[in-house]
C-alpha cells in the first residue's frame, strides 16, 4: 500500500514549478512593456523620415513635442486636460475587447452623452449644482450605454459585426448631434457657432486642488482602476475573459454569453458617455461642435497600445494626450499643419497592429524563460 507521503511530489518540484510560474509572468509583463515601446520607437522613426522628406528637422519636431507636452508645468496641465476624456473613452474599446470584440464607435457615444447631459441640465437650473451634475452624469452614461449596448445586442443576437456597426453608428450619432444642436436644442444667442444653452457657471465641474485641470481626470483614473478590478478580480470579469478566450467553451460552460456581450458593451458606452458629460460640464459649458474633435478615435489607439489593460490605459492616455497637446506648438514653430500629429497617430496605430505578431516571439525574452525553466 502506497502512503500519502509517497504520493506527494518531490520537494524540489514545488520550487521549480513556482520558478516557472514566475518566469512566465515576468515574460508576459516584459512583453507588455517592450513590444509597445518598440512600436512607438518604430513609428517615431517612420514619422521622422516623413518629416525629413518634407524638408523639416525630425529632431526639432521631437524636441517641440516634448516641450509642448511635458516641458513645463503649463504643458503638463494641458496634457492632462487632453488625457482626461481619453481615459474614459479608451474603456469603451478596452472593456468589450476583453470579450473578443472590436468596438470603435466611442466617438458617437461621447457626443451623444455630452448632448444628453447638456439637454437635461437646461430645465433643472433651479436645483443645487451637485444634483444637476448627478443628473447630467446619469443622462450621459445612459445615452452612451444605450448606443454602444445596441452594438453589443446586434452582435450577440443578430451576428452583426460590431466593428462595422459601431463605426457606422458613430457617423449616425454625429449627424443626430448636429441636427439637435443646430435645430431643436439650439440656443438662439449662439449665432456664429450653433450650441445648446449654457448649463450655468455655477454648475461647472471645478479644478483639482493646485492644478488647472478639472476633476474629470481623477474620475477617469478611478474608472480605470475600477475597470481593472472588475476584469481581473471578480467572477464577472473572469466570465468575460473566458468568453473572449473561447466563446464556444463559454457557452458549453453555461455562461450567458449574449448578456455578457451586451453588458460590457453598454458599460463601455457608459464610460464614453460620461466622458462627453465631463467635457460639457468642465470644459465647454454647453454642447456644440467642439465635442467632435476625435477623442473617440484617439481612444481606440490608447486602448490598443495599452493592450486593453485598464491600468495601462492611464499612462498611455497621458502620452497620447501630450502628443495632441503639442500639436499647436509644432504648428506655430515649424509651420506645419496641426493635423501633422494625426499623421503620427495614424502611423503609430498601423505599427501597433503589426506589432501584435511579436508577442511570444521576442528572442531575448524567450531565452530568459527557457533558462529559468532549466
Amino acid at each position: 500500500m502506497v502512503s500519502i507521503a509517497d504520493r506527494s511530489p518531490p520537494a524540489a518540484a514545488v520550487p521549480s514549478a513556482a520558478r516557472q510560474e514566475f518566469a512566465l509572468r515576468a515574460y508576459g509583463a516584459a512583453e507588455a512593456i517592450v513590444v509597445p515601446f518598440l512600436a512607438i520607437l518604430v513609428a517615431a522613426i517612420i514619422f521622422g523620415v516623413f518629416i525629413a522628406a518634407i524638408g523639416k528637422s525630425p529632431l526639432d519636431l521631437y524636441w517641440l513635442v516634448y516641450t509642448g507636452a511635458f516641458g513645463t508645468w503649463f504643458s503638463w496641465q494641458n496634457t492632462l486636460l487632453r488625457a482626461a476624456p481619453l481615459l474614459l473613452v479608451a474603456l469603451c474599446v478596452a472593456l468589450p475587447a476583453r470579450l473578443g470584440l472590436v468596438v470603435i464607435g466611442g466617438e458617437g457615444a461621447l457626443v451623444l452623452g455630452g448632448l444628453a447631459a447638456a439637454a437635461i441640465a437646461i430645465p433643472l437650473q433651479n436645483l443645487p449644482a451637485i444634483v444637476i451634475l448627478m443628473f447630467m452624469a446619469i443622462a450621459g452614461m445612459i445615452m452612451g450605454a444605450i448606443w454602444i449596448g445596441g452594438v453589443g445586442a446586434l452582435r450577440a443576437y443578430r451576428g452583426v459585426n460590431e466593428t462595422i456597426s459601431s463605426l457606422l453608428l458613430a457617423y449616425i450619432a454625429i449627424a443626430l448631434f448636429n441636427h439637435f444642436v443646430e435645430g431643436p436644442l439650439r440656443d438662439p444667442a449662439s449665432l456664429n457657432k450653433p450650441s445648446t444653452a449654457h448649463i450655468g457657471e455655477g454648475n461647472l465641474i471645478g479644478a483639482l486642488p493646485g492644478m488647472d485641470v478639472h476633476w474629470g481626470l481623477a474620475i477617469g483614473a478611478i474608472a480605470c482602476v475600477l475597470a481593472w478590478i472588475l476584469m481581473e478580480r471578480t467572477n464577472l470579469g473572469f466570465a468575460a475573459r473566458i468568453t473572449g478566450g473561447n466563446i464556444r467553451a463559454a457557452r458549453l460552460q453555461g455562461l450567458p454569453v449574449g448578456r455578457l456581450i451586451v453588458a460590457f458593451c453598454a458599460l463601455g458606452g457608459a464610460m464614453a458617455g460620461l466622458a462627453g458629460m465631463i467635457e460639457v460640464a468642465a470644459v465647454h459649458g454647453r454642447a456644440n461642435g467642439s465635442l467632435i474633435i476625435g477623442y473617440g478615435y484617439t481612444g481606440i489607439l490608447v486602448a490598443f497600445l495599452a493592450r486593453q489593460n485598464a491600468l495601462a490605459v492611464i499612462p498611455v492616455a497621458v502620452l497620447l494626450g501630450g502628443i495632441a497637446a503639442a500639436g499647436g506648438l509644432v504648428q506655430r514653430r515649424m509651420g506645419l499643419p496641426d493635423a501633422t500629429m494625426l499623421v503620427f497617430q495614424g502611423i503609430l496605430f498601423v505599427v501597433i497592429l503589426l506589432s501584435e505578431t511579436l508577442y511570444g516571439r521576442i528572442p531575448f525574452l524567450q531565452a530568459s524563460v527557457v533558462k529559468e525553466r532549466t
